[in-house]
């Protein structure tokens, strides 16, 4: 198997492991259980609680101590045992700390399969910025073909979406020792300073002014992420509460709906490399946010009826919102830090962006909409997507104006300081 294949698939599994359960564990919590929604919005902090704690440390691990395949093999057969204890919990509380060992774990494999992808190309001469998204894209299918699976083979209340995930993630921790090895690039001699032994180097990229302003933008658009994820399927399931809407397909079908978005995402994945050679990451990560301006806008207009096309056009922008920062970002950390460095990084930017900006965006959204939107509790949706659209239309302004990146039209694996 070739390189870009073995990466391709370690892709597809990646993101396969969580598609098996993420958007249906709703269905499973509420449907089967029959806990309460307070305890459920714990289980999605624990996304962003470890996305703050480990990929870090993980990427400190990789870049000094472990070859990161290696690890990230480990770290998958770990959370595999993690999540496939899930169907034995009996109550919400021990749910809690069951998916939280399992998203310690699982979290961090996102950056580390990204420094991975890298680290493997560039030791076999491949341009990252052309070949990556091709291969990322494949992570994006994973998700989808697992949550599909889950849905077709009616558990998408059943405690063996987890199982299946559990299966994915056991394969896909065997798999990755098969992997070209990534060894550690920042080996520690007894010379080093107690912040090169700590690992801590990476943590001096918030003391040069494009990448602590990179790392705060990445917090902001992370809140942003977070409230599509937390609202989307409620605020269209809610249409049913509509007397003229409540048989409607998009209330029947609101997760099919919503997948538009992954799949979305998959074409403007591809689209990346086009974007980052003839603009540069500053107008592509800009196009991002003007894009979450439109997602956020077209959902405050849209209806099952007259207003469809505003929906799906909202799902069909996000594709869009979602790569050109996240994946775009990803590369642009890639080619502007040091070798010895990426590892660590890249778990910097998964903390700013699915750690403190998706618990932000959680904890501070559900207090304004509690506060501000909601009256004898029906929720003000066209309100509540105008502020956010709102809020993502002023960080693009302040990144268009604060942002400084002169683009080189060549730029790729090169590190530009």
């Amino acid at each position: 198997m070739g390189i870009k294949n073995k990466l391709t698939l370690m892709s597809f599994l990646q993101f396969f492991v969580w598609g098996a359960w993420l958007i249906t564990i709703g269905n499973y919590w509420f449907g089967t259980k029959q806990w309460s929604g307070a305890e459920f919005g714990a289980i999605f902090s624990t996304l962003g609680l470890s996305s703050i704690i480990m990929p870090a440390l993980t990427g400190i691990i990789a870049d000094k101590w472990v070859n990161a395949e290696r690890l990230y093999g480990i770290l998958h057969i770990l959370g595999a045992i993690a999540i496939a204890y899930i169907p034995m919990v009996d109550n919400p509380n021990t749910f809690f700390w069951v998916i939280f060992v399992a998203m310690l774990c699982y979290m961090p494999t996102i950056s580390l399969s990204n420094s991975i992808a890298y680290n493997i190309l560039k030791s076999n001469q491949f341009d990252v910025v052309k070949v990556f998204p091709p291969i990322r894209v494949w992570g994006t299918i994973g998700f989808i073909a697992a949550m599909w699976l889950t849905n077709l083979t009616g558990n998408k209340a059943s405690g063996n979406m987890f199982y299946i995930s559990a299966i994915a993630a056991i394969i896909l921790g065997i798999y990755s020792f098969t992997l070209p090895q990534c060894k550690p690039q920042n080996l520690i001699d007894n010379n080093s300073t107690w912040i090169k032994k700590l690992g801590l180097e990476a943590f001096a990229l918030f003391g040069t002014y494009k990448m602590a302003l990179f790392f705060l933008f990445s917090l902001l658009l992370g809140a942003a992420l977070q409230l599509t994820n937390m609202y989307g399927d409620v605020y269209l399931s809610e249409f049913a509460n509509m007397p003229q809407y409540a048989k409607s397909f998009v209330v029947k079908y609101s997760t099919i709906i919503m997948s538009i978005s992954q799949i979305s995402e998959t074409l403007f994945i591809l689209a990346i490399p086009f974007f980052l050679k003839r603009f540069g990451i500053k107008q592509v990560m800009l196009i991002s946010m003007i894009a979450w301006v439109l997602r956020f806008g077209l959902f405050s207009f849209g209806n099952p009826a007259e207003g469809l096309w505003m929906i799906i056009a909202s799902c069909i922008v996000y594709g869009m919102a979602f790569d050109f920062f996240n994946i775009s970002g990803s590369l642009f950390v890639e080619t502007t830090t040091d070798s010895k460095i990426r590892s660590s990084a890249q778990g910097l930017f998964m903390m700013m962006s699915n750690g403190f900006g998706a618990i932000m965006g959680s904890f501070f959204s559900g207090l304004l909409i509690d506060r501000y939107f909601t009256t004898n509790g029906t929720k003000d949706w066209h309100s509540i997507w105008l502020a956010f659209a709102g809020y993502a239309f002023v960080i693009a302004i302040l990144f268009a104006v604060l942002f400084k990146h002169k683009h080189q039209p060549n730029e790729n694996q090169e590190i530009h300081h």
